[in-house]
């Protein structure tokens, strides 16, 4: 299937000079949507998958499927201040300034085997933060899945070390 078809452009959103890549249409159409679940869980193959983590917000429209299909628990990571429970931090740095995800501290239990999950693949930074409070938890992170990446702006190159799967490029 040819995914693209179903990503829309907008530009200057969220601001001004920005091009958002816009998945709704993707998400929309349940054809679509079931097909590119299973092309996605066709990147795990048979690993066995403790836990899929997925990213605010936009992790979570596939990451809990992924979870369900896979017979592993789904683990939110979030910005700062909306998990209710004990947690843990992780700050990175953003073009201009810096970021903080935080992720349960009983989300992830050693040795669980992990599938990081997020929509887009843009700079890296917050994958790499996600790999990082995982790793911390006492995850091993098996791979990052992604529905699209971004070519241009070489997120992959922050993810070095780990195995990186993106559905669509542009």
């Amino acid at each position: 299937m040819d995914f693209k078809k179903y990503v829309r452009d907008i530009d200057n959103f969220p601001k001004q000079g920005v091009g958002f890549k816009d998945i709704t249409p993707l998400l929309k159409d349940p054809e679509a949507f079931k097909a590119a679940s299973e092309a996605l869980l066709q990147f795990i193959g048979n690993q066995k998958i403790d836990k899929v983590v997925g990213m605010e917000s936009r992790g979570f429209f596939y990451g809990p499927v992924l979870a369900l299909e896979l017979g592993a628990g789904f683990v939110p990571v979030r910005k700062v201040g909306k998990l209710p429970h004990t947690k843990i931090s992780h700050t990175y740095d953003l073009e201009y300034g810096t970021d903080t995800l935080e992720i349960h501290a009983d989300a992830i239990s050693e040795g669980d085997r992990v599938i990081v999950h997020d929509d887009v693949l843009a700079t890296g930074g917050t994958a790499k933060a996600t790999c990082k409070l995982i790793e911390a938890l006492g995850g091993d992170v098996i791979q990052c899945n992604f529905l699209l990446e971004l070519t241009a702006l070489h997120g992959a190159s922050k993810l070095v070390g780990y195995k990186v799967k993106s559905l669509m490029r542009f």
